[in-house]
């Protein structure tokens, strides 16, 4: 996996996927102020990277989750990989999405899963965790098993590995905020000089900057 973390991480940083602005640092939506931001969606529109992503998470969840009997998104960032790594596999498709829709039948979760099916979620991304997990608990509230999670990225906060580890859900990403770090200093797209600012950001970033 280590060596799936560089390669995938050198990927994101050539299409500019990955933005690191230590002195300029960006606003999420949460609110948190942050000198990294992550667009996997960006991959989409490289057909090559698109279909490492789709062929690497097919591997891992042939290798890690042999079980699996449907694959479902996060909406909307992991809807297109997601219904592509499905299609690679030949299972069924849903996609989560983060609250009801408000009209027609009023669904959560867009597909049909058969209760007691075996879930893999994917997603694109993971910061905290909040709404990777409330898909899961969306799953499961429809009767199927999640027996996994395989995501693009992670940002390693303490947060969701807490929250991940109470859910009861294993995951596994193509790479992670370590890896890119390394590879962006390697080929000098930030400075030794930012990787203090950047781990301070990473242990509180709720509160880094404010």
């Amino acid at each position: 996996m280590k060596q799936l973390e560089k390669i995938f991480a050198a990927k994101l940083l050539k299409v500019k996927a990955i933005k690191l602005q230590p002195t300029n640092p960006f606003t999420w939506a949460s609110g948190w102020k942050s000198p990294f931001y992550c667009d996997n969606r960006k991959t989409l529109s490289y057909p090559d990277l698109r279909s490492f992503v789709k062929l690497e998470i097919a591997r891992i969840i042939m290798e890690q989750f042999p079980e699996v009997e449907a694959v479902a998104g996060v909406a909307t960032g992991a809807i297109p990989q997601g219904a592509l790594v499905a299609d690679t596999l030949a299972l069924p498709f849903v996609y989560v999405r983060s609250k009801p829709k408000d009209h027609g039948l009023e669904n959560l979760i867009e597909g049909e899963l058969r209760p007691g099916m075996k879930v893999v979620v994917v997603e694109d991304l993971i910061s905290t965790g909040g709404s990777s997990l409330k898909a899961v608990e969306a799953i499961r509230a429809n009767g199927c098993e999640v027996i996994g999670m395989v995501a693009a990225y992670t940002y390693g906060f303490d947060v969701a590995v807490k929250a991940f580890k109470e859910a009861g859900v294993k995951l596994i990403t193509l790479t992670n905020y370590e890896a890119v770090v390394e590879e962006a200093l390697r080929i000098g797209y930030i400075r030794e000089t930012d990787i203090e600012l950047l781990n301070n950001w990473r242990q509180d970033p709720a509160h880094w900057n404010s």
